[in-house]
């Protein structure tokens, strides 16, 4: 998920068009990223945890589709084989991009590799230099799912310096072989129930 990728354009992307999704690109990943909006989803399909990033110290909610790296249990050839797709899919190949010296501003960006992109058929993202309808929505869904990215980092961050966010190790048995499982966080339900009042209406 980490292609290189140009800013959309009106005229370098004028006859670019999106053909329906394809999943293969992520077939070897066995955790993707969620907000904390999408939780009620994908929780109903599949364990969700939190993982830290030892650069940054922030913590990311995260889907696990497998057992051990480089395995993903819900990709099948370019199929995905849950009910719930989750954002950080739904909204491929377009990505948010970021600039240090204009904190207050995104750009919307376009990996041009990927399989979904296509030049003879599928859904156009431009017509006569113009937004279509169908990017619109899809930019529309991107920024809303970035907000919420950004919303869920902050909740994140607030669990975190409560304490509530603990190191776990989940023990699983496949077919008759213990695996460990590191790396991982949960809510600590025991501190959770400790917070003073204050601190838990926040």
């Amino acid at each position: 998920m980490s292609e290189p990728f140009a800013l959309l354009d009106n005229e370098k992307h004028a006859d670019v068009k999106f053909t329906a999704p394809k999943y293969a690109h992520v077939a070897d990943q066995h955790m993707l990223p969620v907000s904390l909006h999408e939780l009620l989803y994908a929780a109903v399909e599949v364990p969700v945890v939190f993982i830290k990033n030892n650069d940054t110290e922030e913590f990311q909610a995260v889907m696990m589709l497998g057992l051990k790296p480089n395995q993903n249990l819900l990709v099948k050839g370019e199929e995905w084989l849950a009910n719930y797709v989750p954002n950080v899919l739904r909204d491929f190949p377009l990505t948010v991009v970021l600039n240090p010296e204009h904190k207050d501003k995104v750009w919307i960006g376009l990996r041009e590799n990927s399989e979904q992109v296509s030049k003879e058929e599928g859904e156009p993202l431009f017509a006569d230099g113009k937004e279509t309808e169908f990017l619109k929505n899809r930019r529309e869904a991107l920024l809303k799912h970035f907000e919420q990215d950004q919303q869920s980092r902050a909740i994140l961050g607030y669990l975190n310096s409560k304490g509530l966010l603990s190191a776990q190790t989940l023990t699983v048995e496949v077919k008759g072989d213990q695996r460990n499982i590191n790396g991982i966080y949960l809510i600590d339900e025991r501190k959770l129930a400790e917070l003073s009042d204050e601190d838990f209406l926040d």
